[in-house]
């Protein structure tokens, strides 16, 4: 596989909303299967492109890399392809004699903003989270709210009955939920799908006597306190904001907030 074709895979991997581990030989010393600028590809699940080397060699590389994965970090990894020992880094069993330093690099996709709701806050929001690099998705039940003239920079658009879209709707851990619908009832519906899918951030738009009203009903439920941690209610920081356009400042920097604070790698 030429770094082209990997770089391709790896690209279109991002796309699918997938985090991965791109592996590259930084530095040989000795004898080794493969020469500095080799890359090979981990996902989460294990799953592998390319290849640095094979047998021991790579399964300890793939381990490496399903950890650096899980503390959401680069690191350099050496490796020994000899019995020697080395002070830092892992014996692969390997006899070829020499020594392989490897940087292992995490790539993540863009952040995901999912706006449930489409009214004039949400597209203040949109348009705002376009220019700071977030993947936009708008959700409705009424299609003259949420369509490609209102929305034009929105990935995806799902418009139909409510229940179906939110128990169809995909959310993954490092996502950021506005519910912003209005009407109470969609509002306590979206709530209650949305937390159960354990985002990092769930944003409810209204009043705090409504925020109140809603959080108990999901009590009532049987959600606990830690399925209520990613919920901001009222969403946004307190800035005195009255328009749609501030108030999507206000929504987007508690946002931003959230993500460089408790995400410092996304």
């Amino acid at each position: 596989m030429t770094d082209v074709e990997t770089l391709e895979i790896l690209l279109r991997l991002l796309k699918r909303g997938k985090r991965v581990a791109l592996s590259t030989i930084i530095d040989k010393k000795g004898s080794g299967p493969r020469e500095p600028g080799a890359k090979m590809i981990v996902c989460e699940d294990g799953q592998t492109f390319g290849t640095i080397g094979g047998g021991n060699l790579e399964r300890a590389i793939i381990n490496e890399s399903l950890n650096a994965l899980k503390l959401d970090k680069p690191m350099k990894v050496v490796l020994s392809l000899s019995n020697r020992d080395i002070e830092e880094g892992i014996k692969t069993g390997l006899i070829c004699g020499g020594e392989l330093t490897v940087f292992i690099d995490i790539f993540r996709p863009n952040p995901k903003i999912i706006l449930i709701g489409a009214g004039h806050v949400s597209q203040a929001i949109a348009r705002i989270a376009e220019i700071i690099g977030f993947e936009i998705i708008v959700l409705d039940d009424d299609a003259q709210l949420a369509n490609k003239e209102r929305f034009p920079m929105a990935k995806e658009i799902l418009v139909g009955d409510f229940s179906e879209i939110l128990d169809n709707l995909k959310i993954g851990p490092y996502d950021f939920v506005v519910i912003a619908h209005g009407e109470p009832g969609h509002d306590y519906l979206a709530l209650e799908r949305v937390l159960r899918k354990k985002p990092v951030y769930v944003g409810l738009l209204g009043s705090k006597t409504k925020a109140l009203r809603l959080i108990e009903r999901l009590r009532e439920t049987g959600l606990e306190e830690k399925d209520l941690k990613p919920l901001h209610a009222p969403v946004g920081l307190d800035i005195g904001a009255q328009t749609p356009e501030e108030i999507a400042i206000s929504i987007l920097a508690e946002i931003i907030l959230k993500r460089r604070k408790d995400l410092p790698h996304q």
